[in-house]
């Protein structure tokens, strides 16, 4: 899969649930290390108020910083080999304009996709799926609610945890 070839993270999914209680949301996050396995340190509990909650939401940094890497360079690579099929394509067609300058129409096509193929890196970098989790976690606390916030490493982590939470709240998000 792709996501797995250019993330950098070892947990690429973030679920979270709300609380109004601390107790609530500390009996959430128990269950969810007991019940679905998931480590002490990829749960976190988000208290009202919480100034730097942004850490516990993405702990990852050095990871982020390596699917950053990781997706301009294959993402940049992959675009540049796109374009360049599509320049051997028109080329056998015989696209006039491609025929009667070949050499610029195969560095062009090449400069495109990789252009393109950096700008899909840096949409994958950004990661815009996140905000379904951060939005609704930074609202909660500034209402003073509580937020569990769950890192799973494996599917079945992310499924079990899922389990758990949908059972004890009605307002569980995640990304994709």
């Amino acid at each position: 899969m792709l996501s797995e070839l250019i993330s950098g993270e070892r947990a690429r999914t973030k679920i979270a649930a709300l609380f109004d209680s601390e107790s609530a949301a500390a009996n959430a996050a128990n269950r969810v290390q007991r019940t679905a396995g998931v480590p002490v340190g990829q749960v976190q509990l988000v208290c009202p108020g919480e100034r730097h909650f942004g850490r516990k939401l993405e702990p990852e940094t050095r990871g982020i910083v390596r699917t950053a890497i990781r997706a301009h360079v294959t993402l940049g690579l992959a675009g540049a080999v796109l374009g360049l099929i599509v320049y051997g394509v028109l080329y056998i067609a015989g696209n006039p304009a491609v025929v009667s300058s070949p050499y610029v129409a195969a560095v062009l096509a090449a400069v495109f996709g990789l252009v393109f193929g950096l700008l899909a890196g840096g949409l994958a970098t950004a990661r815009p799926d996140h905000q379904a989790v951060v939005t609704p976690v930074r609202d909660a606390i500034k209402a003073g609610r509580w937020a569990v916030v769950v890192h799973p490493a494996s599917p079945q982590q992310c499924d079990d945890a899922l389990k758990v939470l949908h059972g004890v709240s009605n307002e569980v998000v995640r990304t994709i």
